[in-house]
C-alpha cells in the first residue's frame, strides 16, 4: 500500500530504531497518525528533540547527562578508589539499579571489535587512562559484557594496566555468556559484582 509521504517518512524513521522492524514501525506510525492526540504527538516530538539537544556525555566518565559532570561523578559519597568499566550507558544504569555498588564508573561507549573495524582508539579509553593518572584508583572492575568483544576489551585494558599497580578484577560469571548487562536482573548483577576476581 502507498502511504501518504508523511506516514512513509515516519515509518522509515521509526524503523531505524534498534529492535523495530518494518511491521512494528508501520504499526507505530499508524498509531501516531490515527490514534495519538496532537498534543501528545507534539510532546513526543519535543522529548525527542530535547534528548538530542540537552544531553551530553560526561567528560569524566562518559555517562549520559544533562549536567557537567554527571550525578555519579558529582556524588562525594561514592568510593573513588574503584572504577567499574562498562561498555554502554545502559550497562551503568543496570548496575545502578541494584543499589549496592557505590564506586565510580567509566563508560567505553563500545567494545574493541577488529572484525567491525573498531579498535582501542575508537572507544572511550584515553579518558580512562587519563583518570588513572589523576585519581587515587586502587581497583578497576572490568564489567564489560561476556561477549567475544567484551572479553577482548577487558583483556586489552587489563594488559595496559599490568604495570600500574592497580588491581584489575573481572565480574564473576553470574551473567550468561553472550548476554548484555542491561538484560540481567539486579540479583544476578549483585552476585556478579560480589564474585569478581582478579584479572589474569
Amino acid at each position: 500500500m502507498n502511504y501518504p509521504e508523511s506516514v512513509s517518512k515516519l515509518i522509515e524513521s521509526l524503523s531505524k530504531l534498534p529492535g523495530v522492524g518494518p511491521k512494528t514501525a508501520e504499526r507505530l506510525a499508524l498509531h501516531i497518525a490515527t490514534k495519538m492526540k496532537e498534543e501528545d504527538a507534539l510532546n513526543f516530538a519535543k522529548s525527542l528533540l530535547n534528548v538530542k539537544r540537552e544531553l551530553m556525555k560526561c567528560p569524566i566518565c562518559g555517562n549520559l547527562t544533562d549536567k557537567n559532570p554527571c550525578s555519579v561523578c558529582r556524588d562525594n559519597t561514592r568510593d573513588r578508589s574503584i572504577i567499574a568499566v562498562v561498555e554502554e550507558v545502559r550497562d551503568l544504569i543496570a548496575m545502578e539499579k541494584m543499589k549496592e555498588y557505590r564506586g565510580m564508573y567509566h563508560v567505553l561507549n563500545g567494545a574493541i571489535s577488529p572484525i567491525n573495524g573498531i579498535g582501542p582508539q575508537d572507544i572511550n579509553l584515553p579518558t580512562l587512562l587519563e583518570r588513572l593518572k589523576n585519581e587515587e584508583v586502587k581497583e578497576i572492575i572490568m564489567a564489560t559484557n561476556t561477549t567475544i568483544e567484551g572479553e577482548s576489551t577487558a583483556m586489552y585494558i587489563a594488559k595496559l594496566l599490568e604495570k600500574t599497580g592497580i588491581k584489575v578484577t573481572r565480574i564473576a560469571r553470574g551473567l550468561p555468556v553472550g548476554g548484555g548487562l542491561e538484560y540481567a536482573d539486579e540479583v544476578t548483577l549483585l552476585k556478579a559484582i560480589e564474585g569478581r576476581r582478579e584479572f589474569k
